[in-house]
């Protein structure tokens, strides 16, 4: 399978817009959050090593160093959540009356869920970076961080729907049950997060009390 992961921006944009089941929604909610994580770097770089933010050198690595794990990741699951579709769309296609049907159908769509809650895990840890990077970074680069946070934002809502989608049609709801609530309490932790940084940024830059 080809590595949309690799592809030029231009190429994994034509991929999305053609009539083929991935890359997808779950891709690009990966692919956005890579795209938040990775202006949490940019803050980062342009800080570390200026005598004003000396005293936050050490903490200024750490992060650079958890920003590059995170967005390396974001990108792997954007194949991932492709590979993690093919079972489901192979399942989908076994005749109604196929004696195995159900449980192959049950193991590909728990299957297909698991890349995008991963994206969710993974933003999640990306906006405490993001708010950390709000407070230690140079204020040149504050619009960035805020950019940041709302793409982180948008790639868990975004990968929210694409877990919620699948266990919708799982026959094992107490599995269902439990990954949704897994997702839901992710959201209620990070998402008010994100508007908390965007608005902070959005306060600083338009001077308001």
């Amino acid at each position: 399978m080809k590595q949309f992961s690799e592809l030029s921006c231009t190429a994994f944009a034509d991929a999305l817009a053609s009539k083929t089941p991935a890359p997808g929604g779950g891709g690009s909610a990966a692919m956005t959050g890579a795209l938040g994580i990775a202006l949490c770097s940019m803050a980062g770089h342009f800080t570390v090593g200026k005598k004003k933010y000396a005293a936050y050198e050490a903490d200024l690595q750490r992060m650079l160093v958890e920003c590059d794990t995170l967005r390396r990741r974001l990108l792997a699951l954007i194949d991932a959540d492709a590979q993690g579709f093919e079972p489901l769309s192979r399942a989908y296609a076994l005749p109604k009356d196929a004696p195995d049907r159900d449980a192959v159908m049950k193991d590909a769509t728990i299957s297909a869920c698991q890349s995008p809650m991963e994206v969710i895990s993974c933003c999640g840890r990306a906006l405490l970076l993001l708010e950390e990077m709000l407070e230690k970074s140079s204020r040149l680069l504050i619009t960035d961080v805020g950019c940041g946070a709302l793409q982180c934002k948008a790639a868990m809502e975004s990968a929210a729907l694409n877990v919620f989608i699948n266990t919708a049609s799982l026959t094992d709801r107490e599995t269902a049950r439990q990954m949704e609530q897994q997702v839901d309490e992710a959201l209620q932790t990070y998402l008010p997060l994100a508007d908390k940084i965007s608005a902070a940024v959005t306060a600083y830059i338009r001077k308001e009390d």
